[in-house]
């Protein structure tokens, strides 16, 4: 039982969505101490998936996108506060460092650090900010500088064939830019999905007017005479593409620097438990930046994903809070393009078969991840109810006797569930 004194103090690292959930869960488990919660950027805690999406296009403002108001939070004494910036970490006195000199005091302190957009080691492409219209996208002041310049037949280069580098390029065909995005696989969302998923989305993008190349190495890139714009990208294959706006998106670097200073172990985020807890009994790690055991794939997995930051958020607000919950779950993520909802759950590396219920043309359907006849994922586009049974495939490790079972569509799947045995 983890002890709640009224003078226990939860200090949490960041502001992102996973500080704003277990912040939130604390006071709402009985948590009687006292909540602080530092983070380095202006805004409260919001939901970065809308960044690529409806907040990109204009569909949606911050208060939208924002998790709670500073109300609520006044409400529920936690002390935010924003643009701030920790240094460092004394865990025998049990303190944190602010960059500006300060101390703040812990009894518990969770890092929900999260992550930075990794950066290309290109000549020009190495200093996010110094080009006006060069962007990596993460936060709401990267989303707002790019969406005032997604202008109507203006040439938008996308580096990198990836959930976000797809979901930026349907809102700026939405908006009537010229569209080109280069990926140097050989295809599209190459490290998440099947190559005949792949296929579907290149295929969907390059029927909404994208100029997707795959195979595509940069080489650098052409700047004005001014010195503050990219005005081409120049390609490994000796390909020049004129650009109005440059959008680099391949992969996040998770935010381990104050965990290392503490001396906590690191290996591909910082390494915790089920319970998100650290080596540290008074330190847990949670959302972006953590890499936890994983009971379902037998492996330690760090997961970027909304639904894993509140898990996280909840599992360790519920620990403090003296009400453990079964850390098991399976992971899901979802991406939305053009009429599309893609709905993924579970890791698909290692399958041995993969199996297609409903028809690609039909811009609906549902793939099923199998090893050893074990479902393991399943990737389902516009298919939100059979997604949910899906997701029951997976948590429940269902070894399936006739892959007939799963692409026969007259065959509902909540059947299988009731027929098969584990």
């Amino acid at each position: 039982m983890v002890h709640n004194a009224t003078s226990d103090r939860a200090l949490i690292v960041g502001a992102g969505h996973a500080a704003g959930e277990l912040a939130g869960s604390l006071r709402q488990g009985g948590f009687a101490g006292g909540i602080t919660m530092v983070g380095e950027e202006p805004h409260l805690p919001y939901q970065r998936p809308p960044l690529s999406k409806a907040f990109l296009s204009g569909e949606a403002d911050i208060e939208a996108i924002q998790l709670k108001s500073r109300a609520t939070y006044d409400k529920a004494r936690i002390d935010v506060r924003l643009s701030m910036r920790v240094v460092g970490v004394d865990r025998a006195g049990k303190h944190v460092t602010l960059a500006d000199g300060s101390r703040e005091r812990y009894d518990k302190l969770i890092l929900a650090t999260g992550g930075r957009p990794r950066v290309l080691d290109i000549p020009g492409l190495q200093a996010p900010g110094s080009l006006t219209n060069l962007h990596y996208l993460r936060t709401i002041r990267d989303a707002e500088r790019m969406r005032h310049q997604l202008k109507h037949g203006f040439s938008l280069v996308i580096v990198g064939g990836g959930y976000i580098g797809l979901e930026v390029a349907a809102v700026a065909r939405r908006h009537g830019l010229r569209v080109t995005v280069l990926e140097t696989l050989p295809r599209v969302l190459a490290r998440v999905t099947a190559p005949e998923l792949s296929l579907f989305y290149e295929e969907v993008h390059r029927g909404a007017g994208v100029d997707l190349r795959t195979g595509t190495m940069i080489r650098d890139v052409q700047i004005d005479e001014s010195a503050d714009a990219i005005t081409a990208v120049s390609c490994m294959n000796g390909d020049v593409i004129p650009a109005d706006l440059v959008v680099i998106g391949v992969g996040l670097i998770p935010n381990t620097e104050v965990a290392e200073q503490a001396g906590l172990a690191v290996d591909n985020g910082i390494v915790v438990d089920e319970f998100a807890r650290t080596a540290d009994p008074d330190i847990f790690a949670i959302g972006d930046c953590s890499n936890h055991p994983s009971s379902l794939y037998g492996r330690r997995i760090r997961l970027e994903s909304v639904p894993n930051a509140v898990l996280q958020a909840r599992t360790v607000a519920a620990l403090l809070c003296g009400k453990p919950l079964p850390p098991a779950a399976v992971p899901w993520f979802w991406s939305d393009q053009y009429d599309l909802k893609l709905q993924i759950v579970g890791l698909s590396q290692g399958y041995d078969r993969l199996v297609v219920r409903g028809k690609f043309e039909d811009r609906s359907f549902i793939a099923f991840y199998l090893r050893d006849a074990h479902v393991v994922a399943a990737d389902a586009v516009n298919r939100p109810k059979e997604f949910l049974l899906a997701k029951r495939l997976v948590a429940d490790n269902i070894s399936i006797s006739s892959t007939d079972q799963l692409r026969d569509e007259s065959l509902p799947l909540q059947d299988l569930l009731k027929s098969t045995i584990n």
